[in-house]
């Protein structure tokens, strides 16, 4: 794989939490939202798409979402667990994928709002069929992602470079 290969990044919100009286980053998934995973899941193993690597916030909801999710892929990838997602800003997310090694083609992000829709909002210089307008009309619900294409390396990502090429949500 060359850096002149597309690369293709999945912004993953996680899935439905419930709200127990714990702490924001200790709730864990409701039972819809483990549904939603592993329907999230399948559509990701649907697509065929080898993941090299997947970086999932450290926050309860968003490790159960990602634990039921990548139950549905033929091949588990790499997975970082990243403190710095929780709470990101669309430009720190970024600055963190913009680390990526890269020999990484196919990255999952898996992460919360309002950080992942901005992030698929700033990155997505074009779009193909209706999937912006869809993102658009639906917003960023849980267990929604949206995947996205750019060439380059990974240090070369930054606002508009990239094609949002599809969105999924769970009621789509």
């Amino acid at each position: 794989m060359s850096v002149a290969d597309p690369r293709r990044i999945v912004l993953f919100r996680h899935a439905k939490a419930d709200w127990p009286p714990v702490s924001d980053h200790e709730r864990p998934l409701a039972e819809r939202g483990r549904l939603d995973a592993a329907a999230a899941g399948r559509k990701l193993a649907d697509s065929g798409v080898a993941f090299d690597l997947a970086l999932c916030s450290t926050a309860v909801r968003t490790r159960e979402t990602w634990k039921l999710a990548v139950h549905e892929f033929p091949k588990r990838p790499k997975t970082v667990y990243e403190e710095r997602i929780y709470e990101a800003s669309p430009g720190e997310l970024i600055a963190l994928l913009n680390e990526t090694p890269d020999d990484a083609q196919n990255v999952l992000l898996i992460g919360h709002n309002p950080g992942v829709q901005g992030l698929a909002d700033i990155l997505a210089g074009a779009s193909e069929g209706d999937a912006r307008e869809r993102m658009t009309r639906r917003g960023f619900p849980a267990a929604a992602f949206a995947v996205l294409t750019f060439t380059g390396p990974w240090k070369s990502l930054e606002p508009g470079t990239a094609a949002l090429v599809d969105y999924w949500a769970p009621t789509e």
